[in-house]
């Protein structure tokens, strides 16, 4: 499964950003799918995920601001990102649940989100 984020950028605090993860490959293994980013004390901490059936899971520092889609004809997920925080500069990360392992085994490049106050 290969990964392919788009759609980071330069915003001001209270601004939005909408984050695209297009899939290709064995994307009949994947399961549940979500982003990242790091985090202190952490290497990454998870911020949204969606499983294929629909639910989704957001961090306490995000939810209510930002909502993850995912498109399964068109194979993307996304993450629609407002009222921006400069907490909430990092770079973001894409990543794909093996239904076999049950793990994120799969990563993209990351698209870096800056938040300007």
């Amino acid at each position: 499964v290969q990964l392919v984020e788009s759609g980071g950028g330069l915003v001001q605090a209270g601004g939005s950003l909408r984050l695209s993860c297009a899939a290709s490959g064995s994307i009949f293994v994947i399961d549940r799918m979500g982003w990242f980013r790091p985090s202190p004390g952490k290497e990454r901490e998870l911020v949204a995920a969606a499983s294929s059936e629909g639910t989704t899971y957001y961090a306490d520092s995000v939810r209510g601001r930002f909502t993850i889609s995912r498109d399964n004809a068109k194979n993307t997920l996304y993450l629609f990102m407002n009222n921006l925080k400069p907490e909430d500069t990092a770079m973001y990360y894409c990543a794909a649940e093996d239904s076999r392992s049950g793990e994120y085994d799969c990563w993209g490049q990351g698209t870096q989100v800056t938040v300007s106050s």
